[in-house]
């Protein structure tokens, strides 16, 4: 099996922001909706893709932001994804 291509600073931070999202309440969770989704989508941007990934939910978004990170760092944006993870945790 290869080697992920998200370095180990990515990964630590994509824990911080999963475990975050799991302990904010429903409310607070869909008011940052917004900036999460935001995020996903420079990710996705990073990677290359042409169009944002679709606003799934709150239930779901985590999933997205790892994906499209695992895509951003398999693009070799992972300094770049790193920042925007980084941001979005100070913000939630």
């Amino acid at each position: 099996m290869p080697p992920s291509p998200v370095p180990p600073a990515v990964a630590d931070e994509l824990s911080r922001l999963v475990r975050r999202w799991q302990q904010l309440p429903v409310g607070q969770a869909s008011v940052r909706m917004p900036r999460v989704v935001t995020v996903v989508g420079g990710l996705a941007a990073l990677s290359g893709a042409t169009s944002a990934p679709p606003d799934l939910g709150p239930a779901v978004v985590m999933d997205q932001l790892v994906v499209t990170a695992y895509d951003a760092c398999s693009e070799g944006r992972a300094d770049d994804a790193l920042a925007l993870l980084t941001t979005l945790r100070r913000d939630l």
